[in-house]
């Protein structure tokens, strides 16, 4: 576990630095970490909890990955506290029974994630994240990263197609900010007051290290610009990192194939429009132009796909919904990457 933050660190929220490091990069939890997810304020003993809630605590933030009977939890007076302890254990018992925090990413993903708390994986999946871009320098392809994890308010106006932080929109709304930029998120739906955001750019890049945990840069995606190459180099690094699998992806403005074979949406969105087009469906424009971002993606290893897509283009798609909300779903590449088994390969 590195006890020294670097001064081109980022993302420290994360918490990667309580983790050690283990074959390829992979992330191992240690008891540290385990004690960072115990405080969230889900699980932290209110002023009003009871006795075994308070020492069920306790014990947990001195010895993380010890058992915990049913007989424990059901002794806990407070309903929310016992399913809030139960749903911990459910996904601690299942994140250490895997060898890395990626592979338990991984096998979650594959298995099924119903009753799982949605904060839990996003803190899992912000680890994995800071881990496949260990080492990345360029701030387009980190600031594209935050997609992995955080909501984004989708803003498109005068060529540009900005991508903000929904949290810090909302949050610089409530607090009265003010600029051109953030006039434009109002009017994508932002809370009714301007919200002042930087867009990265490469004069001010170099400030990308230093605020990233601020999540305050707003992001360039339209075509041309460095936020859509951005986009493709995070999700080249991620699946290099999840998969082992080296692929390419450059952005491209729209799918013109007649033998479109395989996409996937990296949302729910960009699945249900990507779906409806390649089944023949008549999508409408307004509809249509929800796609934010399409991407072509290649594979190095032609043996590892699976053999009607070996040779053909993956196609990738990121949208924003109805309200402008941008929800990316890295889990969908699970399921989604046309890859055979590893054992199943040539």
């Amino acid at each position: 576990m590195s006890d020294l933050l670097s001064p081109g660190d980022f993302w420290v929220a994360s918490g990667h630095h309580l983790c050690d490091v283990g074959a390829h990069g992979r992330l191992l939890a240690t008891p540290e970490l385990w004690r960072a997810f115990l405080a969230r304020p889900e699980l932290i003993p209110p002023d009003e909890a009871c006795a075994a809630e308070r020492a069920l605590h306790a014990a947990l933030m001195e010895a993380p990955l010890q058992p915990v009977e049913p007989a424990r939890l059901a002794a806990l007076a407070d309903a929310d506290a016992r399913e809030n302890f139960g749903h911990f254990m459910a996904f601690r018992d299942r994140v250490a029974a895997q060898p890395s925090l990626e592979a338990a990413w991984l096998a979650l993903y594959r298995e099924g994630v119903a009753g799982l708390p949605p904060i839990l994986l996003q803190m899992l999946t912000h680890l994995v994240a800071r881990a496949a871009l260990e080492g990345e320098g360029d701030p387009f392809v980190l600031r594209a990263g935050e997609l992995l994890y955080r909501t984004q308010r989708a803003g498109i106006h005068q060529g540009a197609t900005l991508l903000a932080d929904e949290e810090v929109v909302e949050m610089r709304g409530r607090d009265g900010g003010f600029g051109a930029i953030g006039q434009l998120l109002v009017e994508a739906g932002a809370p009714p007051r301007e919200v002042e955001l930087d867009v990265l750019t490469e004069a001010n890049g170099t400030l990308y290290h230093g605020r990233s945990d601020a999540h305050d840069f707003a992001l360039d995606i339209a075509e041309g610009r460095d936020g859509a190459r951005g986009i493709g180099r995070m999700l080249e690094r991620l699946i290099r990192h999840l998969f082992g699998e080296e692929v390419a992806i450059r952005p491209v403005p729209v799918i013109e194939d007649a033998n479109w074979t395989w996409h996937v949406g990296l949302d729910a969105e960009a699945s249900a429009i990507a779906n409806d087009l390649w089944h023949g469906k008549t999508v409408k424009q307004a509809r249509l132009a929800r796609i934010l971002w399409l991407g072509v993606l290649e594979f190095r290893d032609a043996s590892r796909v699976l053999p009607r897509v070996a040779g053909r283009p993956v196609y990738l798609a990121l949208a924003m919904d109805a309200a402008n909300r941008v929800r990316m779903k890295p889990q969908n590449l699970v399921a989604g990457l046309p890859l055979v088994a590893k054992d199943e390969a040539a």
